[in-house]
C-alpha cells in the first residue's frame, strides 16, 4: 500500500490543489516501511490526481478538498480521506490504527 499526505513542514498541509509536496508512505504489513517526501509536479486537482495515480499512490489523507478533486481522485481508484489536520506522521499512524 502506498500512503500521500498532503504536506507541508511536518503537517498535513490544507488545500489540495495547492500542494507543493506530498510525502509519500510505504506501507507494508501494516506499518510504515518507508517514506519520503516529493514535490509535485503540476498544480491544480487534475494534475494532481494524475501525478499520484502515476506514482502508485492508492490512498490520499489532505485537508481541504473540493467536489472537482474528489472526483478526479475516485476516477484515478485513490481512497480518500479529507479534512484531516496535524502531524502527516500522525495522521498516517492513526490511519494505520483504523483511528481516521
Amino acid at each position: 500500500m502506498k500512503i500521500a499526505v498532503t504536506y507541508d513542514n511536518g503537517d498535513v498541509f490544507q488545500h489540495f490543489g495547492h500542494t507543493e509536496q506530498f510525502k509519500l508512505y510505504q506501507v507494508a504489513d501494516g506499518k510504515i516501511a518507508s517514506a519520503e517526501v516529493v514535490s509535485a509536479a503540476g498544480s491544480g486537482h487534475g494534475a494532481l490526481a494524475g501525478f499520484l495515480k502515476g506514482l502508485g499512490v492508492d490512498t490520499l489523507i489532505c485537508g481541504g478538498i473540493g467536489g472537482g478533486a474528489r472526483q478526479a481522485l475516485a476516477e484515478a481508484g485513490i481512497d480518500l480521506y479529507p479534512g484531516v489536520t496535524g502531524g502527516a506522521d500522525e495522521s498516517v499512524a492513526a490511519f494505520l490504527a483504523g483511528r481516521l
